[in-house]
């Protein structure tokens, strides 16, 4: 186990306390084609019910994303993005009383869903796809948490995969901040995420999951996501063929577990209600630090 560092995160709404406690944030996938639940609230009326529910179960943090980044997806244009996302965000407006981020990788997108009611972006690409994200960021003083990610979506388990992970993911996200710092964005307001299952074989993943105290002393809180990915999938395997996306609940929180234990600050997953839980007694555990 590691002693997490403590952060603040400032919002238009208040102050987000990072290292007390472990912060939940819930999955909303508006789009048709994520890996593990598309097309399921693709509707406006069943992602806001999402939403609501997921703040019930225990969650700090909503993020929505209406591009799947599932391997192999296409991009869509920031037209089609926000045709999908903007309906989503207008609906929660006075209903949700936890705060929104945004899974982007556009500024365009970014900028219209921070005046819209979102109060941070998630950039899976770490300002790779749009490095003008960042001056976004910094014009609404908002939190802009920066991924690695190996290639993109349609090619990262395609290319070749790094030889040392835990160096690959370190200079990428050096690489992120810097253009983000560069661009205005305070330091106190970056957020990191080494990109599990971006990139990475399945065996990567759980080095990562392992080294996450040598990534935390970049200085910078940490992200994880580890909900219902094919790394998962692939250990759970039975007769030859890995577990289904719905079938990965407690693998996910064996991983939920380890990432807090080992320093993580927020948890990205589906399932909130279950994690909520998780996260509880894994922070009772790291109390005894």
């Amino acid at each position: 186990m590691t002693r997490r560092k403590k952060f603040q995160l400032r919002l238009r709404s208040g102050v987000l306390h990072l290292g007390e406690r472990t912060l939940v944030m819930g999955v909303l996938n508006v789009t048709p084609d994520s890996f593990s639940d598309g097309g399921k609230f693709f509707d406006v009326k069943r992602a806001v019910a999402q939403a609501l529910a997921m703040q019930r179960d225990g969650a700090d943090i909503i993020d929505i994303g209406a591009e799947s980044t599932r391997p192999g997806s296409q991009a869509i244009s920031a037209a089609e993005e926000l045709r999908r996302l903007l309906p989503v965000l207008e609906a929660l407006l006075g209903k949700l009383k936890i705060s929104i981020s945004v899974d982007t990788q556009k500024s365009a997108v970014a900028e219209i869903a921070l005046g819209a009611g979102a109060q941070i972006i998630n950039d899976i690409s770490g300002l790779r796809t749009d490095p003008r994200l960042a001056q976004v960021a910094a014009k609404f003083r908002a939190p802009l948490m920066l991924m690695h990610m190996r290639g993109n979506p349609r090619t990262m388990q395609k290319g070749s995969f790094a030889r040392d992970v835990l160096k690959d993911v370190a200079q990428g996200l050096l690489r992120s901040i810097a253009v983000a710092r560069k661009a205005g964005v305070a330091k106190s307001q970056i957020v990191i995420d080494p990109g599990i299952g971006f990139g990475k074989s399945f065996s990567q993943n759980y080095e990562l999951l392992a080294k996450l105290p040598d990534l935390a002393k970049l200085g910078f809180p940490v992200l994880i996501g580890t909900s219902r990915k094919g790394f998962l999938g692939a250990t759970l395997a039975r007769n030859g063929r890995p577990a289904p996306a719905d079938e990965r609940i407690w693998g996910t929180a064996a991983a939920v577990a380890a990432s807090i234990l080992n320093g993580a600050h927020i948890v990205r997953v589906h399932d909130v209600a279950e994690m909520a839980q998780v996260a509880r007694v894994s922070d009772t555990l790291c109390e005894q630090l």
